[in-house]
């Protein structure tokens, strides 16, 4: 996997890429307990949408590429110990925008869904600042 963005991402927090390609990801985050919101070990939905943004960056995987825009649902919750898998797919790119759809399972049921505005601009976003 020749991974081109987000090289100081905190796998253990974000995720791990399992299979990158043109216009395609798959990352894997196991949930810890340094992820829970309360002590019922239920899942802060920051650490899911950090996933799926993960997943969607790596789809695109542009050294430049940034987020612009989401629209995501949370279908079900996620607990201590759970296994989330993010699959990413690139729809129809166009020119510097990338649309990307992302649905994290764990096991066979899909627990996030959300589709990704991306840009690739031509310089990094804080080049210049």
């Amino acid at each position: 996997m020749d991974i081109q963005t987000h090289h100081g991402i905190d796998q253990a927090l974000c995720g791990e890429p399992l299979e990158i390609r043109d216009g395609y990801s798959r990352v894997r985050l196991i949930c810890g307990e340094n992820m829970a919101a309360d002590t019922s070990g239920l899942i802060h939905g920051g650490f899911l949408f950090g996933l799926a943004d993960y997943a969607a960056m790596l789809a695109v995987n542009h050294p430049n590429v940034v987020l612009g825009a989401a629209e995501t649902k949370f279908l079900k919750p996620s607990r201590i110990g759970d296994e989330l898998i993010a699959i990413a797919r690139e729809e129809a790119p166009d020119g510097k925008k990338r649309m990307v759809h992302v649905d994290v399972h764990c096991g066979d049921e899909c627990v996030f869904t959300g589709t990704f505005t991306c840009f690739v601009p031509s310089r990094h976003v804080l080049d210049g600042k």
